[in-house]
């Protein structure tokens, strides 16, 4: 794959994406070299031990790691050997890492965003990622998140989690296969594969009807059932985000005291 040596990232070699499934530790490596791009430009490219205290930083990151120098440089090695990061030469002779995932993806500005906030923090729902992404790329409303989180599942980076609608859970697709079928089965496994239909193994045909012994509901108790579910999904969707955002003021106070 071709490299990208300008810092500044505007000028760029055009190549055919490349990415492939990453481990935890890869994945964690990777989007904090891009996370540090686009929050800290000052001190981009990342010492080795910059990014060690990256990978364990308490703010920004599920779940927590305690990665040493050894663990990171290994990863390092198996991320270059792929071609998503690479090595420059710092000031005073000191090795430093750069990404190049904006080509290994195939995505860029608000794509890169979104992909690099799930890498560090997992499943989400799109009110969680919309606000936290937004620290790395302008995305006002989930009116603006919704065609790009679009176009990211049309290329398998963003995998969807459960329906659509407010509250819907998505996450990354760097995934390996057995790690993203567990993650799939954490989350009910309620949303589609793009591309699939929704019953892909069929049942067998002539099987008998069990019987259904719940009340019959008349349509305006069905629609009133309806609605009451969908509120107290959303209620409880709202106290899942107050307390990420809680946690967030949490994570900020404690930053703000140790400076001090």
């Amino acid at each position: 794959m071709s490299e990208v040596r300008e810092h500044g990232g505007d000028a760029k070699v055009e190549t055919a994406p490349s990415w492939q499934p990453l481990t935890a530790v890869e994945r964690r490596v990777a989007g904090v070299l891009v996370e540090k791009a686009k929050t800290t430009p000052d001190s981009y490219p990342l010492s080795l031990n910059g990014l060690v205290t990256g990978c364990n930083q308490k703010s920004n990151r599920s779940p927590q790691m305690g990665l040493s120098g050894e663990d990171v440089e290994e990863v390092l090695e198996s991320l270059r050997e792929k071609g998503a990061v690479g090595v420059v030469q710092g000031s005073g002779r000191v090795t430093k890492y750069r990404h190049y995932m904006r080509d290994w993806l195939g995505v860029e500005g608000h794509g890169l965003a979104v992909v690099t906030e799930l890498l560090l923090r997992g499943p989400q729902t799109i009110g969680e990622l919309r606000g936290r992404a937004a620290r790395m790329a302008d995305i006002a409303d989930l009116g603006v998140l919704r065609p790009i989180l679009k176009e990211l599942i049309s290329k398998g980076l963003v995998v969807p989690l459960s329906v659509e609608g407010r509250g819907q859970v998505v996450t990354h697709g760097l995934y390996p296969e057995r790690e993203l079928e567990r993650v799939r089965a954490e989350h009910g496994n309620s949303a589609p594969v793009p591309g699939e239909s929704a019953s892909p193994h069929p049942l067998p045909e002539r099987i008998a009807p069990v019987a259904d012994t719940r009340p019959v509901l008349t349509g305006i108790e069905n629609s009133e059932t309806k609605d009451v579910q969908q509120l107290r999904g959303e209620v409880a969707q709202l106290r899942q985000e107050l307390a990420s955002l809680r946690q967030d003021v949490e994570d900020l106070r404690k930053q703000l005291s140790d400076r001090s």
